[in-house]
């Protein structure tokens, strides 16, 4: 049986109580690994997301504090650590709405993380980028080469992160995978908060009877990717032989959300109304008409196809808000 490569290592997730870290998180504990240690300011993530990997001794939470921009703090959390995972983030909307600060934690943190993990000797670095860094797209499906065509706070903020994982894999050799992800949604993601995505808001309509308005004639299509498939392609990164590059984590599956409305419709048996209206000056430069990512060179060279197409998450997510979600 050959030896699995996480064994006996301690791996430090930055994010690990978030949304997509904390399935990292969960999927780490399938190996043999020694330690997973959670660096997390709670400020998105949550004690409840991580509360069944905590049952295992060897997860924990960073005792002193976790935020990115602590640079003695985070320091400290990267003592004896042999590889990193870097989620943690200002989200889209926290970003148009807070700019400054989303500089600080998105630009400036991710270079503090960069420099702790050159100075620790890091073995590999997995960095959450966004598809958000294309933009809207010029061509479909979009590859790891398609141009720059970012507008927002975020994208930019992500864009600069993967140049500074460039230049430190560039001046210290430092290995780093920087990933692309889609539309990703699942259990964990936040269903109340005001920076929530698309199918939280849809999902809570439908428990609310409220009708569900549409930017637009609903034709604008994107890439929707289970949050446990998002988690797996941050393993097989770290596990590939890959020193470095970009990859998009999607499944090259186009969904309008005019399809989106009626596939949750009929999996919830929901009958709400669906309101179409124009998009508004702010919604319509802020927000991408249509992103669908290729898959095929991310299944190339770091071996990460996804498993669960809409559908199937869609109804996984479902089951969970009847047990989970008030």
């Amino acid at each position: 049986m050959e030896k699995d490569k996480l064994e006996n290592a301690r791996i430090l997730v930055i994010g690990g109580a978030g949304f997509i870290g904390s399935f990292v998180v969960s999927e780490l504990l399938k190996h043999p690994i020694r330690e997973v240690i959670i660096y997390d300011n709670f400020t998105r993530g949550k004690f409840e997301n991580i509360k069944a990997s905590l049952e295992d001794p060897r997860c924990v939470i960073f005792p002193y504090g976790g935020d990115i921009r602590d640079i003695d703090i985070l320091d400290k959390a990267f003592e004896g650590i042999d590889y990193v995972f870097h989620l943690a983030a200002m989200w889209l909307l926290h970003c148009k709405d807070f700019p400054r600060t989303a500089f600080e934690v998105n630009i400036a943190g991710t270079f503090n993380v960069l420099e702790a993990c050159v100075k620790h000797k890091v073995k590999k670095l997995i960095f959450s980028s966004s598809a958000s860094v294309y933009g809207d797209a010029l061509e479909t499906p979009m590859t790891e080469n398609h141009p720059f065509n970012n507008k927002n706070f975020y994208g930019a903020t992500k864009i600069a992160g993967e140049a500074m994982c460039t230049a430190f894999n560039d001046r210290y050799g430092l290995p780093v995978i920087g990933l692309r992800y889609a539309n990703v949604f699942g259990p964990n993601q936040d269903q109340k908060a005001a920076y929530t995505g698309v199918i939280p808001i849809m999902l809570n309509k439908v428990e609310t009877n409220e009708p569900i308005y549409i930017n637009g004639d609903g034709s604008q299509a994107y890439d929707f990717i289970y949050v446990e498939d998002a988690a797996r392609a941050n393993i097989c990164a770290l596990i590939s032989d890959t020193p470095f590059g970009f990859y998009n984590v999607g499944t090259g599956v186009q969904t309008s959300i005019k399809e989106l409305v009626n596939l949750i419709l009929n999996l919830t048996g929901a009958k709400n109304e669906i309101i179409y209206k124009p998009y508004s000056p702010d919604d319509a430069r802020q927000f991408v008409k249509n992103r669908v990512l290729s898959p095929e060179k991310a299944e190339k060279e770091i071996g990460f196809k996804y498993k669960y197409t809409l559908e199937a998450g869609l109804k996984k997510l479902i089951e969970w808000k009847k047990i989970n979600v008030l």
